[in-house]
Formats: structure tokens, sequence, C-alpha cells
């Protein structure tokens, strides 16, 4: 069903020469949402649900379920994880980055996944959903372009951003993938985990925690995997 309703709004974008979700006007947004509605009754069988405890406990539902989507399941095959884990939901109340200028939704990581070096490393939009950072809609900018915007807005969040990742990976002794949104100039925390990285960055950001005293010799060489070993082994393009 989601990849019908993206090639509606993919059809309206072409016949209006929109390049980004952005440019749809409000009477585009309306008649898209009456064709998903036809497109989901149609493909689903049922009705979109108006009222707005049938769409909580739908979304509810929805992510318990995708506990056995095949994605789901093959990532734990990978990973190793055990099938009888389960998920968990939370609700709360959502922050949205779409509503201007003032507004923004990023991914951040504590230092850089890529290569172990200690600098924060991220992507961000301006005025957008977090969807759209991953989706490959628009084209994000680093985070650290974000204290160079006109608007002081973004200096007094970037310098906020960057002193509450310093606090998590001190907190949690361990490189830190952040999701944030900023609403209305306000910055909001979605979530934090330990940043999945390269078997390069692995090793040096193990030995550079040990040298700043983060984490113990045992504690690095326990983060070191084997599939992490085997990639210093290959030839590695600059």
């Amino acid at each position: 069903i989601r990849s019908k309703l993206e090639h509606l709004l993919e059809k309206v974008k072409k016949k209006n020469g929109y390049k980004t979700d952005l440019e749809l006007t409000a009477d585009d947004l309306k008649a898209l949402c009456n064709q998903y509605k036809k497109t989901i009754k149609k493909v689903l069988g049922k009705t979109f649900p108006d009222d707005p405890m049938k769409q909580l406990w739908g979304s509810i539902d929805a992510v318990f379920l995708s506990w056995n989507g095949k994605r789901a399941v093959s990532y734990r095959r990978i990973e190793g994880l055990p099938d009888g884990w389960g998920t968990a939901v939370n609700v709360q109340v959502m922050v949205f980055g779409n509503m201007g200028d003032d507004c923004a939704t990023g991914v951040a990581f504590t230092r850089n996944p890529a290569t172990g070096e200690n600098t924060f490393y991220g992507e961000c939009l301006i005025n957008a959903q977090g969807e759209d950072v991953v989706a490959g809609i628009r084209t994000p900018s680093s985070i650290s372009e974000m204290p160079h915007e006109k608007s002081s807005v973004w200096k007094r969040v970037y310098r906020e951003l960057t002193a509450i990742m310093k606090k998590l990976e001190e907190h949690y002794h361990d490189m830190q993938d952040v999701e944030f949104t900023i609403q209305e100039g306000k910055l909001f925390m979605l979530q934090t985990r330990t940043g999945k990285r390269t078997g390069l960055a692995a090793v040096k950001i193990a030995c550079d925690m040990v040298r700043e005293k983060l984490i113990t010799p045992r504690q690095a060489i326990s983060r070191i995997e084997g599939d992490h070993l085997a990639q210093l082994l290959f030839p590695i393009f600059d």
C-alpha cells in the first residue's frame, strides 16, 4: 500500500512540475488525500478511519505487527537477536519539523561512524519531516552548516544539540546515534542509541575512548567484533 500511495504522490508532482513535496499546494494535498482514501479502501478492503482513537490503535497495532515483518525478521537473523524479545510502543505528543523556516529534522552521530574521528557527524533538513532525511526525497545539509545559517536561531540550536550529544556519549560511554526535531526554534531530542560503525571506526573509537578514560581496555576489546577485524583486512578507498 505504501508504494501505491507514493506512486500517487509522484504522479501529482510530475503533472505539476514539482521537484519536492514542499511545492504541493493545499488544494493538491486535499485532492491527494481523496485519492489515498480510495486506494486504501480498494487495496486493504476497508476505509481509512476518521476517528482519531481508531487511528491511534491502528498505529499501535502496526508497530507490534512490524515485529514479524520481512525486514525485521531478516535483521534479527543478521544480528543474531532472538525472536522472543518482542517490541514496544511509545505513545507521545508529536513535534513537527515542517512548520516553517525555523523548523528542521535530522540525525547525527557523536563521532564519525565511517572513520571514527572524534567530531560530530550528521545531516538535517530545514522545514522537513523525519522521513524526508532517510528517504532521499531532498538533499540534506551537514549539521556543521547549522551555525552558519543567517538566523541566530540555528547558532543557539547547534550549541544546545552539541552539548546534549556530548552529555549522552559521556553517560552511555559509547558513540551515540541520535534523532532530533526542531519546531519553531525549539530543539526536541527524539531518541538516542548506540551507533552502528565500520570496522575502522570501531577500532579507532575504542582506542580513543580508552585514552579519554571513558572505557577500560577490557571494554574496548569486547566492543571489537570479528566482522570489524575482517573489514580491516580489505583494501579501503579514500
